[in-house]
């Protein structure tokens, strides 16, 4: 049996129905205070494009520098491809995805390889024989 997905007890359905304001609610007090202070001139903008491509009018992939916005309900099933630092990786908004920024889901550092140590690295590479 698929698992379906709750949102503090509401499906995606009943999530898509809310208002605005009751939804909320239902976030965590940092992401309500972000989203009740107000909408910035790039996100809205963000938010119209991702809205367009839900409607299968844009046909240019969306970038974004704009880690910090928060996932509404309205944006699941679109892909955003979201800046790292270093280059746009491409992120689909998932239903599990609701209420926590973008960026968690973009790491901006990769893990660490060492290579071999260098000519002197270390005091036992001052050696070199001569033969």
């Amino acid at each position: 049996m698929v698992r379906k997905f709750l949102y503090r007890g509401l499906t995606k359905e009943e999530l898509d129905n809310t208002s605005l304001e009751k939804l909320f609610l239902l976030f965590n007090s940092r992401q309500r205070r972000s989203l009740t202070r107000g909408i910035t001139d790039g996100k809205r903008k963000l938010i119209e494009e991702i809205k367009s491509a839900k409607a299968g009018k844009l046909k240019t992939p969306i970038k974004t520098h704009l880690r910090d916005l928060i996932v509404l309900p309205y944006m699941v099933d679109v892909t955003v491809n979201v800046f790292s630092g270093k280059e746009f990786v491409p992120l689909t908004i998932r239903t599990e995805m609701i209420g926590h920024y973008l960026g968690e889901y973009v790491i901006t550092n990769k893990r660490v390889n060492h290579g071999a140590p260098g000519v002197g690295a270390s005091r036992s590479s001052l050696y070199v024989p001569l033969k």
